[in-house]
């Protein structure tokens, strides 16, 4: 027989915690645990091909002795190594100590293998607690030494990687873990820049900037007291906070339900992380990019576009934004000055751009005749040429990000009007992001979906309907005290009534937290071979018209009397309007209108209000309302009844 009797044995080894040695899964013999023995199996482990002198051993553990006795206990300690691990499990010939186990497991061998590879979450898995935590050697001042070295080495490293698992699932959509994991890290390392900047990013994305600022201000604090300011990147962060304007968490009434529609996102982290690179390669200086979002009604497409924007936000880029309603098709460049209103306005660079070419967009809305009084348009100058020429200066100090949801629903001219300008700035910080319904074919839109990959790089996401698992991670987010098998039960029921669309099955999940028990299903829906959006408005489950009113009443009175009244008004519609409508005043709208963005019944841009989704306005709109209300709104708003 050939080989080491080591070779046949495993020898695991934990130092990040309190130290634990197993061998071939057993514990390891009490004589190898004492601290000295312990301490030179450790040490050896960790080692440069797991060898050191004698010297350099001896001077580690038992430097406080003479020459002789030293060396004594050195050989006495690796008798024992031997005994307990192996004969042949430390070579010892000459000066030279080796530990020779090849079949050796070391958790901070793991750890950084799965740092390497990016797995930060699983790296973290492995930590128990400090390195060698609660260890010590009396009177070894070397070893003592270099205890306290590793000690300060992988709080680093583990505060890193804290930081990375938290920037993983904040890249995921993963807020909650964001939250716990930056957290952490800043316990750890009070000091460190990217455990704050990830918590700060969390706090807000999460809807509580007020939050992130008081995260930046602590640790500003804490920094000042030790003669230490946050870095630069950090303060940024914080300017760009303050500056954001994003739905904010409203405050909640006394008595007002805790339960949040606002659901983690499940079964979109591909997706999401996907726009993210091509939004990160933009940044980086590698080009302009093209991505589209293709769905069916519910799908998702709005709540996978807010990711996106919340995180071009706070990483330095400017985000104009518009939603395309239905009317959009008939008004020509309303797209272009959409985008215009919806943030453009905020580039740093467009005041490069010539007064003439300012002039166009300035004689076209009041915000840009505002910022520029003395610009005069060019005289035959088209708003496609002027917006080009704007975004054009914007992009040569800012990446820029172009937003525009439900593009099928664009103007020709404005849709002409992007197509000509992702060919004019391919090696721009420009990102230019469109939802789009699956089924949608128009000529100039499909020419921009063909530059993908073509033309410019970018992307073609395509959301599907969940499977049985994100719904059940779904469930067990909304309803946590219920146990696996009333888990399993409840996924199968929304499963089956939601036909796996994420905004049904999070009104399902809703109804059901507040009582809501779902009836026997009749038949599936949708019918075999036809879409959400071809089955409405009427071939709805019984279960999902009764969740969304069992969501309603969940609302404030006066946020029930607004989104009643804009599921009578056109799709998009002003606040002026809606307290027209409504018979209320505008101060008391804004609240409302807050509370039904927040709670993702509504969505918004710089030129007024729809819903997410036009499967609820038509629930709202139908069964939430008797013919006379529906009569007396629109005799209200000045409008005729539909």
């Amino acid at each position: 027989m050939g080989g080491h009797v080591s070779d046949l044995m495993m020898l695991q080894l934990r130092l990040l915690g309190p130290p634990d040695v197993t061998i071939d899964g057993q514990p390891a013999p009490a004589e190898l645990l004492w601290r000295k023995h312990l301490a030179l199996l450790a040490y050896l482990a960790l080692s440069p091909r797991r060898a050191r002198t004698r010297d350099h051993l001896v001077g580690l553990l038992w430097g406080d002795k003479a020459e002789a006795s030293a060396r004594h206990s050195l050989r006495e300690a690796i008798r024992v190594l031997r005994q307990g691990l192996a004969a042949d499990a430390i070579e010892a010939e000459g000066q030279l100590v080796r530990l020779t186990i090849d079949a050796m497991e070391l958790d901070t061998d793991e750890f950084a293998a799965r740092e390497a590879r990016g797995a930060c979450a699983e790296a973290i898995a492995l930590v128990a607690g400090e390195f060698m935590e609660g260890f010590g050697v009396p009177g070894a001042s070397a070893f003592e030494d270099w205890l306290t070295a590793m000690r300060t080495e992988w709080r680093g490293r583990v505060t890193r990687a804290q930081a990375g698992a938290a920037t993983a699932a904040l890249r995921a959509g993963r807020l909650d873990d964001a939250r716990r994991m930056a957290s952490r890290a800043l316990v750890a390392e009070p000091l460190s820049d990217i455990a704050v900047q990830t918590a700060m990013q969390a706090e807000v994305l999460a809807g509580d900037p007020a939050a992130a600022l008081q995260l930046f201000e602590t640790f500003t604090r804490r920094a000042q007291e030790s003669g230490a300011t946050p870095a630069v990147e950090t303060a940024a962060l914080a300017t760009r906070i303050r500056d954001r304007r994003a739905p904010t968490r409203p405050p909640r009434a006394r008595g007002q339900e805790s339960w949040t529609r606002r659901a983690p996102l499940v079964g979109r982290e591909a997706a999401l992380g996907r726009l993210l690179d091509l939004w990160d390669s933009v940044r980086a200086g590698g080009g302009a990019a093209v991505a589209t979002v293709d769905g069916d009604l519910g799908l998702g497409k709005t709540r996978v576009i807010e990711e996106v924007v919340g995180r071009a936000t706070l990483t330095g880029g400017t985000v104009a934004r518009a939603l395309a309603v239905r009317g959009d098709r008939e008004e020509q460049g309303g797209g272009v000055l959409g985008l215009a209103r919806g943030g453009l306005l905020d580039a740093p660079g467009i005041a490069g751009a010539s007064q003439t070419v300012l002039g166009v967009l300035a004689s076209r809305l009041a915000e840009w005749g505002d910022r520029f009084p003395g610009a005069q348009a060019e005289p035959g100058m088209s708003l496609s040429a002027a917006f080009r020429e704007v975004v054009l200066s914007a992009v040569d100090e800012q990446p820029l990000l172009l937003v525009v949801d439900e593009a099928h629903w664009l103007d020709d001219e404005s849709l002409q009007t992007l197509l000509a300008l992702v060919r004019d700035v391919r090696a721009k910080p420009l990102f230019l992001l469109l939802s789009t319904m699956p089924n949608a074919t128009f000529p100039i839109l499909d020419d921009l979906r063909r530059a993908i990959g073509g033309a410019v790089q970018g992307a073609t996401v395509v959301l599907e309907p969940l499977g049985e698992p994100e719904l059940r991670t779904l469930a067990a987010w909304a309803l946590p005290a219920y146990s696996a098998d009333d888990l399993d039960r409840v996924t199968r029921r929304v499963a089956r009534d939601s036909a796996g669309i994420p905004l049904l099955a999070i009104e399902l999940l809703h109804a059901i937290t507040l009582g809501l028990e779902p009836g026997e299903s009749g038949s599936v829906w949708p019918a075999p071979a036809r879409t959400l959006s071809q089955t409405l408005p009427t071939d709805l489950p019984d279960s999902v018209v009764a969740a969304v009113r069992v969501g309603f009443r969940g609302l404030t009175p006066t946020a029930q009397r607004v989104l009643a009244g804009m599921a009578v008004l056109p799709d998009r519609v002003t606040e002026p309007a809606i307290g027209q409508a409504v018979e209320l005043p505008v101060e008391s709208v804004r609240p409302a209108l807050d509370e039904l963005e927040w709670q993702r019944w509504i969505t918004a841009d710089a030129r007024g209000y729809t819903f997410v989704a036009r499967i609820v306005r038509d629930i709202v709109g139908r069964d939430m309302l008797t013919a006379g209300q529906r009569r007396r709104i629109a005799d209200a708003a000045g409008i005729t009844a539909t």
